[in-house]
């Protein structure tokens, strides 16, 4: 139960919600943007959120697609985690997907609330990283396409009122070698101590991460040591550890030490199964 009163908005277009948002903003109600809800419910019972407002996207026709057009696949923000499970359009997200929590609420995360919620893994958001894609975003200054890369690699950067409408990627990346990864402490389903994708490209390996720091990320600096061949993959997995970008998490799930383990035997078998992949 939530133990607070607010408003509730469903609008049928991007410009309505944006709309709505700005009115409820100037009213003081610190509105949100509302997809699949589990993240915002489950806090709000939690008491660690309040809002005096609720805009649910998910009567936005544009929020909704799940298509190709031309080379790109096109995902609206209000598609749930089972729809891109059950349609492996993008077989990386997909099976990414399929392990971000158990079927029930697979039915309820939304592919824009996974990649914009606050809780810090933001599993799906990897392999959109991997593949170069790109956020269609609505705000009070009108809509714009950017680098997925730009507002959501590390910290979410979207502007104050900012709704993610679509997410696009190129296809050409879909049939290349992957390697998705999971470990957690106990369930498949639990959260990550160390999620590993990886990618192979004609020109290397790109690989992101969630659940070793409090970030999820993607790091071109990690990608360059991975990469250099005049290494033996043994010392290229040290020092991609020695200069992680992020401080590795210690909490109740596991002690820094013991995720910079998972995080070193993960690497070794991503990279060597990789390895033995062509393209």
């Amino acid at each position: 139960m939530i133990a607070y009163d607010f408003e509730y908005f469903r609008p049928a277009s991007v410009s309505e919600a944006v709309r709505l948002y700005r009115q409820a903003e100037a009213r003081g109600l610190s509105p949100l943007y509302y997809a699949g809800g589990s993240e915002i419910i489950s806090m709000a019972r939690l008491e660690q959120l309040r809002t005096g407002a609720v805009i649910d996207i998910k009567a936005i026709p544009d929020c909704c697609v799940m298509e190709f057009r031309g080379g790109r696949l096109v995902i609206g923000a209000a598609v749930p985690l089972i729809a891109v499970e059950e349609h492996p359009l993008f077989p990386l997200l997909a099976d990414t997907a399929r392990d971000v929590a158990d079927h029930t609420n697979r039915n309820r995360i939304t592919v824009g609330g996974n990649l914009c919620g606050r809780f810090y893994y933001r599993e799906a958001l990897l392999p959109f990283l991997l593949a170069d894609a790109e956020a269609v975003l609505a705000g009070p200054d009108g809509t714009r396409t950017v680098p997925i890369a730009d507002i959501l690699n590390g910290e979410p950067r979207l502007a104050p009122g900012e709704l993610l409408v679509q997410v696009m990627a190129d296809r050409r990346y879909f049939g290349l070698p992957y390697v998705t990864v999971k470990k957690t402490k106990m369930e498949r389903i639990d959260y990550p101590l160390v999620r590993v994708t990886a990618l192979k490209t004609g020109e290397g390996i790109r690989i992101a991460f969630s659940g070793v720091s409090a970030i999820p990320f993607r790091s071109a600096r990690l990608e360059a040591i991975l990469n250099d061949a005049s290494l033996p993959m043994e010392e290229r997995i040290d020092r991609a550890i020695a200069e992680w970008p992020a401080p590795i998490l210690s909490d109740m799930l596991a002690s820094a030490a013991y995720r910079t383990f998972v995080l070193r035997n993960t690497l070794q078998d991503t990279m060597a199964e990789l390895e033995r992949r062509g393209i």
